[in-house]
């Protein structure tokens, strides 16, 4: 008997939202500090090529969606275009990368939080961040249509946090600062550009909820064409205002990672405020990842679970068919865990890495449409191809290695689950 569908709630806009919703959190108010670190000026570059590469992959996931519009993502594409193996590596890769980036947004909502209501003890630290982890986990579980309109205002109040720091910052810039006259080495570039890249890979997330999208064919394509374009302006916005005010002089690596970095260069304005409202955006923001990390995650779960990569029971919807409960229930013990137990000091290069692979995957799925079902050239999906196998192994040595390693354990993992199965 087949699994039951999920009930198609979500328009362009509300699509949209949370494809934003998914990126504008970790992404751009930490990486672009992390990634200038490395690149310095280059870091303008790295968020040109990256936005490019990530056009090149929301359009073979688009179009993949459209086509075969229900949940799991590049999951599916992978069982349907490629082969069961292929298909699992990428829904492994998913689980993986962003249970880990859920942590540390929940981490770092807490620290944030905490921060701004003038708690220094870092003992409330995971009391805080399993309270917000339970309190949407909530909320995913009202459905799609709630959860939509809570990802909504978190959005917003994202967006006009970071629209502030543009307009605020953009008088302060030295243009000579701001432009790529150094010496960023090509190498430290494409470093940054692969960090970077996870920063906008959160319209996955508009794929992967294809099943709850209203005429998928159309929407999808849009949506997730609108926040990629949305995203680059904005992060091209910021990382002009944040290397013009000399905000790589300002920060260590080791600030950029552990504090907010947009959020010490805002310090510097002449503009008051400025610094405390970037703070309630970047609370809000990493709410507004850790809500759609949920929603994703729990989605790709549902489906391995209808394709017995998981178990059944990930299957399961509540009797109004909106929410996949048992597998949401599951992704908040994964992240509850992590927040508990897990390392995230290198989450970020690891999730750069694991996405990258999970997005050659989403392009040779997209090389195997036929003539008919493909909706864009297909030059597009071999430059994204080759981009992401290309990047992926421009971050550290040792986190590619035990990238590598883990899909070699998740492969074996799915081999006896099959071979228990037969018996």
């Amino acid at each position: 008997m087949s699994s039951p569908l999920l009930k198609r709630e979500l328009g362009i806009f509300g699509a949209t939202l949370m494809g934003l919703g998914s990126i504008l959190g970790t992404g751009v108010f930490v990486s672009i500090g992390i990634a200038a670190e490395i690149a310095g000026p280059g870091v303008i570059f790295a968020v040109i090529i990256a936005g490019l590469v990530a056009v090149c992959n929301g359009l073979s996931s688009a179009q993949l969606a459209a086509n075969h519009p229900v949940s799991g993502g590049t999951y599916e594409y992978g069982n349907k275009y490629l082969n069961p193996w292929l298909g699992f590596t990428a829904g492994w890769m998913f689980l993986l990368a962003k249970t880990a980036s859920a942590a540390t947004a929940a981490l770092g909502f807490a620290g944030y939080f905490l921060n701004a209501v003038g708690v220094a003890d870092r003992t409330y630290l995971i009391l805080t961040a399993l309270v917000a982890l339970a309190t949407l986990t909530l909320v995913v579980l009202t459905g799609i249509r709630r959860s939509s309109i809570a990802n909504t205002v978190i959005v917003s109040v994202t967006l006009l946090s970071l629209v502030v720091f543009i307009f605020a910052g953009l008088p302060e810039v030295s243009w000579t600062l701001a432009t790529v006259q150094n010496d960023s080495s090509i190498a430290s570039i494409l470093h940054a550009t692969a960090l970077i890249f996870v920063a906008y890979g959160g319209y996955a997330r508009i794929a992967t909820m294809s099943e709850e999208v209203r005429e998928p064919r159309q929407t999808i394509p849009k949506a997730i064409i609108f926040t990629l374009v949305l995203t680059m302006l904005l992060y091209m916005a910021v990382a002009i205002v944040f290397v013009g005010v000399g905000g790589v002089d300002k920060l260590s690596l080791q600030t950029a990672i552990t504090a907010a970095p947009l959020e010490i260069v805002a310090r510097s304005f002449r503009i008051p405020g400025v610094s405390q409202l970037l703070a309630v955006g970047a609370i809000t923001a990493m709410l507004g990842v850790l809500l759609n990390l949920i929603l994703g995650l729990s989605r790709v779960l549902l489906a391995m679970g209808r394709r017995l990569d998981m178990p059944r029971v990930l299957a399961r919807l509540d009797s109004s068919g909106t929410t996949p409960y048992v597998a949401v229930v599951a992704v908040e013990v994964a992240i509850a865990l992590l927040i508990l137990v897990g390392d995230v000091k290198t989450t970020w290069s690891f999730s750069a890495f694991t996405i990258l692979i999970y997005y050659t995957i989403t392009n040779l799925a997209a090389l195997q449409l036929s003539p008919t079902e493909r909706l864009y050239p297909q030059w597009l999906a071999v430059v994204g191809l080759g981009s992401c196998l290309f990047l992926a192994f421009w971050v550290q040595r040792q986190i590619w290695l035990i990238g590598l390693t883990l899909i070699m354990a998740g492969l074996i993992w799915r081999a006896i689950v099959r071979l228990l199965t037969k018996h």
